[in-house]
């Protein structure tokens, strides 16, 4: 490894470079075969790729590597990555990516980046404009292959990966193994060898899966619970966009200003605002979709929420993966009925995640609800109205303290005549 980058281990505090970055490091620096680089999320993929590219890269000698990624916010959030390893051999980083101006991207091109950062479809319309030259690319990284490489991005990859010569290297990174990962020669005309750490990575912090018991309902009032807790923020994850706008709609009509989302329906601007909101701790909740946190990187990010419980195992990892990075504790809330949780137990089956009921109790997440609150009962209390007693019923959920109120039928009847009679009076 270079001097540069075990002076940048010591600056972040890191004892060592993880499986991944070991597994992968030689390999690229050698650039002699393509390859599958599989380990956790959170076990410094970024890192793995970015060291051996700039060890090999001559700079001012043009784009010689290219980094493709699934979302305009991962590309962005690998090309601050980039720049801030890179500053110590002089690299230039140029991310490419669609909603930005594309006068400007042409003109910055011709500045010969060393690295072209950038999401399949624009990097595609370059490469037809002929602004963006591959002649002398040595390395190709498909990042979230599992994700690129299905539907209609597999095509554009593979527009991609042969518009290059035909000795790049072509590595790619994913958390989660897919069949089209095992069978690269057929869909990409080249075999990969499959390099696997996944077993071998201890980068995970400790995480506490949790089954929260909650109907639909009562989510979003839930959710406004749990901002109260002390250091607590977390990403929201939904199924749909319609649900998840429901929800930021119920938080903005309470007046309640710690919420932004993350989703397809904002400009580039809007999303950078609430990912650097959210990352600074200005923002206790955001409330994204699986497409749009895809591989987001946030430090030391306390919990995630399943709003909405997944549909795959694929699709749990991928969002769990969000917290308990690089070591770093954190907590998965599922919120869900009976039905919805026994429905994602058969779903993670063959993980090996533990999952454990949890509870919301007087301002704290616990394991098991305490004995003083199962011990308590109602008690009813007499008080007076209209100078007789009458019975009050007060039930307080250990949840949401709501008070419930039982009035007797005859004080009921007389309370309607007495309204009825003064309303008469107010007409006259």
């Amino acid at each position: 490894m270079l001097e540069q980058f075990e002076k940048r281990f010591e600056q972040l505090g890191y004892q060592a470079p993880t499986e991944v970055q070991k597994a992968v490091y030689q390999p690229m620096i050698d650039g002699i075969e393509d390859f599958v680089a599989l380990s956790p999320t959170g076990s410094g993929k970024t890192v793995a790729f970015l060291m051996p590219i700039l060890a090999n890269i001559m700079a001012g000698q043009g784009t010689q590597a290219i980094i493709v990624e699934p979302s305009q916010e991962l590309a962005m959030q690998v090309t601050n990555i980039i720049r801030d390893w890179g500053k110590p051999f002089n690299v230039k980083v140029l991310p490419i990516i669609g909603g930005a101006n594309v006068k400007r991207q042409h003109e910055q091109l011709k500045k010969r980046p060393e690295i072209v950062i950038g999401t399949p479809g624009r990097i595609l319309s370059l490469l037809a404009d002929r602004k963006l030259k591959t002649n002398l690319v040595e390395n190709v990284v498909i990042d979230e292959a599992d994700d690129l490489l299905q539907d209609d991005s597999l095509e554009k990859v593979k527009q991609i990966v042969a518009s290059v010569p035909r000795d790049t290297q072509v590595g790619y990174f994913s958390a989660t193994a897919s069949d089209v990962l095992y069978n690269l020669e057929t869909e990409m005309g080249k075999p990969a060898k499959i390099i696997d750490v996944r077993n071998l990575d201890k980068s995970r912090g400790e995480v506490r899966h949790g089954q929260f018991m909650v109907s639909r309902g009562k989510r979003n009032d839930v959710l406004n619970r749990l901002t109260k807790l002390t250091n607590f923020k977390a990403l929201v994850f939904y199924n749909q966009n319609s649900d998840l706008n429901r929800s930021f709609n119920y938080f903005k009509h309470q007046g309640f200003a710690q919420v932004e989302k993350l989703s397809g329906d904002e400009n580039k601007l809007q999303r950078e605002r609430a990912l650097r909101n959210f990352r600074k701790g200005q923002t206790k909740l955001l409330l994204t979709t699986d497409v749009a946190a895809r591989g987001l990187d946030i430090a030391k990010l306390p919990a995630v929420i399943n709003f909405d419980l997944p549909k795959d195992a694929t699709t749990y990892i991928h969002r769990v993966g969000r917290t308990g990075r690089m070591g770093e504790p954190g907590t998965v809330l599922n919120f869900g009925d009976d039905h919805d949780l026994r429905d994602l137990k058969k779903v993670l089956k063959d993980e090996e995640y533990v999952l454990k009921p949890i509870y919301y109790y007087r301002g704290k997440l616990l394991d098991e609800i305490p004995d003083e609150a199962k011990n308590k009962t109602p008690k009813p209390q007499k008080i007076k109205s209209n100078g007789k007693a009458i019975e009050k019923a007060s039930f307080k959920e250990k949840e949401s303290h709501t008070t419930f109120v039982a009035t007797p039928k005859k004080a009921r009847k007389k309370n309607r005549k007495r309204n009825q009679k003064n309303k008469g009076k107010r007409k006259k």
